[in-house]
């Protein structure tokens, strides 16, 4: 991973945090989601026209790419509904390099070395062990059925992660390929809230119209450089750098939402840059 990839990576782990916080910031989730797939269906329209589009041997990665990011963003809704941002962000995060890795080894044939490895796993399982562990220690009743949702959230990112992979590398064309993938999957939940609330869905939009298509608009951009990076590195290490989002979002959970933030969420941060050095050390 060159200092470029790795630059590009930390950008959008920032640019997804804060994404991420805004969806949650709005306590209609359903709302906030309508607007951030909005958003990313207008940039990816906006796009289409100006760029090349991608190799037929990149659809099928597409379709299923659309549908996990649905799935994903289904779920994501659930673990936002049911439990703290600072505390379901980094569960839904810190799942996914691991699972990334084992992904990456049996359909892209990356097989990590050993400092990769261990990058991997100091940032991802200590991660998610230590958010549990500041579950049980907080004194509240654990959230099992959030931690759940948080869960299957991050095996969800670690499918699509993998399927990105490799359909952008099939694609030749990258921003063809983010600008269709804006397009198929920003358009499902916007046309479930319409079918849902129907006449009230106007109304339910303007207050929150700003915000949430700024949220379409960062999400897009993060996950674009994402796309870039995995055509530049392997899958598992761009996937674990990107979850230095986890810091961000814990700092954003503590400083603009006042949760606690506490031992567990500095040792997890403390973990992530270790995990990091590991990686890049790799690189």
């Amino acid at each position: 991973m060159t200092p470029l990839v790795a630059a590009a990576v930390l950008i959008a782990a920032v640019t997804h945090a804060s994404w991420n916080a805004i969806a949650h910031g709005i306590k209609d989730q359903l709302i906030a989601f309508t607007l951030v797939g909005g958003g990313g269906v207008v940039c990816g329209a906006m796009v289409l026209p100006f760029v090349a589009q991608p190799a037929a041997g990149a659809w099928p990665y597409l379709v299923a790419s659309a549908v996990l990011h649905i799935v994903y963003q289904g779920l994501l809704m659930r673990s936002f509904t049911l439990g703290d941002f600072g505390q379901m962000y980094p569960i839904a995060r810190g799942t996914a390099p691991l699972a990334v890795t084992v992904l990456a080894a049996v359909f892209a044939g990356e097989l990590p070395g050993g400092w990769q490895l261990a990058g991997v796993a100091v940032a991802s399982a200590g991660l998610v062990g230590l958010a549990l562990w500041g579950i049980r220690g907080s004194g509240a009743r654990p959230q099992w059925a959030a931690v759940g949702a948080a869960v299957a959230t991050g095996l969800a990112i670690a499918s699509y992660t993998v399927v990105d992979g490799l359909g952008v590398r099939a694609s030749g064309s990258p921003l063809g390929y983010i600008g269709w993938l804006m397009v198929l999957e920003g358009l499902v939940i916007p046309l479930w809230a319409l079918a849902a609330r129907r006449g009230r869905l106007l109304g339910q939009l303007r207050p929150f119209a700003v915000r949430g298509l700024l949220g379409g608009l960062l999400s897009v951009f993060a996950y674009g450089l994402v796309l870039w990076a995995q055509t530049r590195a392997a899958l598992a290490p761009v996937a674990a750098l990107r979850e230095s989002s986890i810091i961000v979002g814990a700092a954003i959970g503590a400083v603009l939402m006042k949760e606690s933030f506490g031992a567990p969420r500095i040792a997890a941060a403390v973990l992530m840059v270790a995990g990091i050095g590991l990686m890049l050390h790799a690189g």
